[in-house]
């Protein structure tokens, strides 16, 4: 891979089709608002699965690059980091926990990297989960995919701090049994009063399968990537989705045909349907902070939320 210094502070974005991404829109507003002088957004495509070296080499470049201030990786967590991590001088809490990066930075000349999809994922379920959901209604959440986001998600819901708001199962497919071995050795044991089940699902009707014999008020999730990088579902179209439950596309872009799949069954089956955008701007704002070191809360989260409804 060739890489050019950056003339100007520079943020990457590290994925598999950067150009499809809203973020190249949404980007020079945000700066503007916060006040990034000159600051751009450029993004790496690397295929999914990469050789090591290229994350390596990637890595080495925005660590010894002066304007190359940081990035966010999406779809390559896992891989990066296992490629990458001896690059870092820091490396936080749940970026070790679950062996992942989603965010690059510099800060006191050391290379820090973070994982922040803990903290963006449940932002982004607290704006759709109603309270005490868990409490009331006692269903299930079934996690197609094993990779950084299903982890993330998972630690979330298992968070000692709701108390017994918390789903009575957690179940999580994959099609690939070291990803799925690799989720359990991570994830068992970090709450006793959640049920954890793995299955290998390397079709989509052994998805079907699974699902079919979820309780209502259950949280279906495609964390599997499919619908946008990739075409399809990880459901096929003769799938029954549990009654009254939640379904969450973690995509906001692409086909999207796990949503097309439940908007089918909204009406017969009585479920709520949740893209990925919200998701996808606590995931940029978290690590956008971290990049160019500002605070995004509050009022300023606000606008630069209504900065980013207005390109959708």
């Amino acid at each position: 891979m060739e890489f050019t210094s950056a003339t100007q502070p520079t943020m990457y974005f590290i994925g598999v089709t950067t150009t499809k991404s809203s973020i190249m829109k949404v980007f020079p507003l945000w700066a503007e608002e916060l006040g990034l002088k000159d600051a751009v957004i450029k993004g790496i495509d690397i295929e999914i699965h990469a050789d090591p070296q290229k994350y390596r080499d990637t890595v080495e470049f925005i660590k010894n690059d002066k304007l190359s201030l940081g990035a966010l990786v999406t779809t390559h967590k896992l891989d990066l980091y296992n490629a990458a991590r001896r690059s870092f001088e820091y490396l936080d809490t749940y970026a070790e926990m679950f062996e992942e990066l989603s965010s690059i930075s510099k800060k006191d000349g050391r290379l820090e990297g973070y994982a922040k999809d803990p903290i963006s994922s449940g932002l982004a379920m607290e704006n759709f989960i109603p309270e005490n959901f868990w409490k009331e209604h006692g269903g299930e959440v079934l996690i197609m995919g094993a990779g950084g986001s299903a982890l993330a998600i998972s630690s979330y819901l298992m968070k000692k701090e709701h108390g017994d708001n918390i789903p009575s199962k957690i179940i999580i497919t994959n099609r690939s049994r070291e990803r799925l071995d690799s989720a359990k050795a991570k994830l068992d044991g970090m709450h006793p009063g959640v049920k954890l089940e793995y299955y290998l699902c390397p079709e989509a009707k052994d998805n079907d399968e699974v699902m079919k014999n979820m309780k209502p008020y259950s949280l279906i999730i495609n964390a599997t990537g499919l619908g946008k990088d990739r075409p399809g579902s990880p459901l096929t179209d003769g799938c029954l989705f549990p009654e009254n439950s939640l379904v969450w596309e973690l995509n906001y872009r692409g086909d999207l045909k796990f949503m097309v799949q439940a908007g089918e069954q909204k009406e017969k089956r009585n479920l709520f349907i949740e893209d990925g955008w919200i998701y996808f701007i606590h995931g940029w704002t978290q690590v956008i902070s971290e990049v160019f070191h500002v605070d995004i809360k509050g009022e300023k989260l606000e606008r630069l939320e209504k900065l980013a409804n207005s390109l959708r």
